[in-house]
């Protein structure tokens, strides 16, 4: 039995054997870094916990937090078994309460029962991360229906000392995630009215974003639209078959009501690079309710989420509702444990060190067919400029039986196949 996998390649330059030119754009250090993670946790635990609600009023009294068994190195264990690489920490929600004992808001940890105020969620977790070798991500909200001066000027200045807190005091991040959801009805230190606000412009995101870049340089920043990550546009737990990591960034914005439609799959002229991430919960909601623990997602629709997010081209964040106790739940962290040993059992036997590699064409060494099936990320076979159509055969000296097809792109050089075929024959 042959594979023959045929790809198009454009927008090659250079006739000598070294590299193909890029395709612009093309990708960032902490971009590349964070697109080899592939598969991270997210975490809901909050005061929405406590209060059996998805988006709090912001007006809960903190004597609501008390978890009774909060242990972050059990959620981070998980976490490790299960394969995952790093763990988004939801530090402080709509409602505006923090899981950290902020100088800038009464509304936090500080003011609970919870180790009689004296604890600190995120500096937890950020230690289990050390321990167990995961990385750190930290969601905030923008919107915040607890704080007086949502809407004004001067919250700007709130949220930026909240952000350096959270940059600057619990180690390295890899991800800042900014949630879309924007105004609206709330608390608002007790003004209880609804307050608007343009998205766009109020949080003035360029300095914000200059800021986050002093504070935690390595770490990619999530929003509807990037800059750096962008939302799949569900929350489904799928991808697209094409999806592009390119976009026209400046022009499309993740909070314009035909983001779902018309940009979710990225933009093949796009002038950034602005890959997607596939968020979804394990359960039907996004915090923990009880009425909930017989709906957690079967390790078949795990597999298969799994597949269609990673498998097409957007790392795959996986939430978990924390509970009450402060602990994954034993459902949820035996469904993510059975869904890894079944995708380790679909490709522990690799087949292309039993096969003779050839290809229809390739530029010279170190760009030789062997090279697309050496397990290294930083190698890759590659056509002559003049190229654009190429197949590249695996000939094996018996028949095999073949469940499982990987294919990966080297991204470093921008994103230049536009299509492939998988075919197969007898001889």
């Amino acid at each position: 039995m042959s594979w023959i996998m045929v790809v198009f390649l454009y927008n090659c330059a250079s006739q000598s054997v070294s590299p193909p030119d890029p395709v612009l754009p093309i990708p960032n250090a902490r971009q590349l870094t964070w697109q080899q993670l592939e598969f991270y946790a997210f975490i809901h635990f909050n005061m929405n916990t406590f209060t059996d609600m998805e988006w709090g009023t912001g007006g809960e009294d903190p004597s609501l937090f008390n978890p009774t068994q909060l242990d972050c190195r059990q959620w981070v264990r998980t976490f490790k078994e299960a394969g995952m690489k790093g763990v988004i920490i939801t530090a402080k929600h709509h409602d505006g309460f923090c899981l950290w004992p902020s100088k800038y808001t009464e509304h936090s940890v500080e003011n609970s029962p919870w180790k009689n105020g004296d604890g600190d969620v995120i500096r937890e977790l950020a230690d289990a991360c050390e321990e167990y070798g995961l990385k750190l991500g930290i969601y905030y909200s923008p919107w915040d229906r607890n704080h007086a001066e949502y809407g004004t000027p001067d919250y700007l200045v709130f949220m930026r000392r909240q952000l350096k807190e959270l940059l600057t005091q619990y180690g390295d991040v890899f991800e800042v995630w900014f949630d879309g959801a924007n105004g609206g009805t709330g608390y608002y230190g007790g003004a209880n009215e609804e307050r608007l606000v343009d998205k766009l412009s109020y949080y003035d995101w360029d300095n914000t974003y200059r800021l986050n870049r002093e504070w935690q340089p390595n770490a990619v920043i999530f929003s509807d639209a990037g800059p750096d990550v962008r939302w799949v546009g569900n929350e489904d737990g799928h991808s697209y078959p094409t999806i592009w990591s390119n976009l026209m960034r400046d022009s499309v914005y993740g909070g314009m009501p035909n983001y779902h439609t018309d940009w979710a799959d990225g933009q093949e002229n796009g002038t950034d690079w602005v890959p997607a991430e596939t968020n979804v919960s394990i359960r039907p909601g996004w915090y923990y309710h009880e009425h909930e623990d017989h709906k957690v997602k079967s390790v078949p629709k795990l597999v298969d989420i799994y597949y269609e997010s990673v498998g097409m081209n957007t790392p795959l964040l996986l939430n978990f509702p924390v509970d009450r106790r402060g602990l994954v739940h034993e459902t949820d962290a035996n469904q993510v444990k059975g869904m890894m040993e079944k995708i380790k059992q679909d490709f522990e036997n690799d087949l292309t060190d039993k096969a003779t590699i050839t290809s229809s064409n390739h530029r010279g060494l170190p760009f030789e067919p062997q090279y697309a099936v050496d397990a290294s990320d930083s190698t890759f076979w590659a056509t002559e400029d003049s190229v654009v159509e190429a197949s590249i055969t695996l000939t094996f000296d018996s028949l095999l039986t073949i469940n499982r097809f990987l294919i990966q792109e080297y991204i470093t050089l921008g994103q230049r196949i536009k299509s492939f075929s998988l075919d197969f024959s007898l001889r």
